[in-house]
């Protein structure tokens, strides 16, 4: 009996993706990345891991189309975002890429309600956030994440692993291509840390998501299905 393997298709690639940081020939040129090749298939949780200075965030600077690389091609669901311009990159990261961020202050809105700062991407794109369904589809994803009832709440009210949650919860409403985490649990204590990695693998078992998670911490680097390890601006 013959069986098949069913390929998926890549979410995320990047082509010999190198950055280099000062001017070449000047004696202060850096390497961050070089040449850098991998295929990130749909529906998966990645791991980048490395020391300090090995590259891995600057890897997912240039993933997620923060930063441009020096040469190399990155391509999200096929598109290649070194052609696209400023405001087309601008749009990609705004409705087809989720963010979660080490820093609360990086992840919310302190003046918008907890609702309203899950759901702040769809306002960004246009949603009229008093139109029918917007908020709906905010309180259901703080249900998910285990805060049903604080979304009129502002996040200052939050845990530093509630807040962390919200920004889960944000980065999977526009329901994203990639969904990129960077140190995710490096300042939570291990019970909400686990319960933010729980999140993260929930979104690509019962979602189908692909998640790319740069961290340094083992622990976290195990609940993902594949671990890639940088070292010297490498994958090694």
């Amino acid at each position: 009996m013959e069986t098949t393997t069913t390929v998926r298709a890549a979410a995320l690639e990047l082509e010999a993706v190198s950055r280099h940081h000062g001017r070449r020939g000047s004696g202060r040129e850096t390497v961050a990345l070089d040449a850098v090749s991998c295929a990130v298939p749909e529906g998966s949780f990645t791991a980048v891991v490395g020391p300090s200075g090995s590259g891995k965030s600057t890897f997912l600077q240039c993933a997620a189309g923060l930063d441009r690389p020096t040469s190399g091609t990155v391509r999200i669901a096929g598109t290649d975002l070194g052609r696209l311009s400023e405001a087309a990159l601008t749009r990609l990261r705004r409705d087809r890429i989720g963010f979660v961020f080490q820093s609360h202050a990086l992840n919310l809105v302190p003046s918008l309600s907890i609702v309203e700062n899950v759901v702040l991407p769809l306002v960004l794109a246009g949603a009229d956030p008093r139109g029918a369904g917007v908020l709906d589809r905010g309180r259901l994803l703080l249900d998910r994440v285990g805060l049903a009832g604080r979304g009129d709440d502002r996040p200052g009210t939050l845990s530093g692993g509630q807040q962390q949650r919200v920004a889960v919860a944000r980065a999977l409403v526009n329901h994203p291509d990639v969904l990129f985490a960077d140190e995710p649990t490096a300042s939570l204590d291990p019970e909400s840390a686990a319960l933010v990695l729980g999140l993260l693998r929930d979104a690509v078992r019962l979602d189908g998501r692909t998640v790319v998670m740069v961290t340094h911490d083992p622990v976290a680097a195990s609940w993902a299905d594949t671990v890639l390890t940088m070292d010297g601006g490498r994958l090694r």
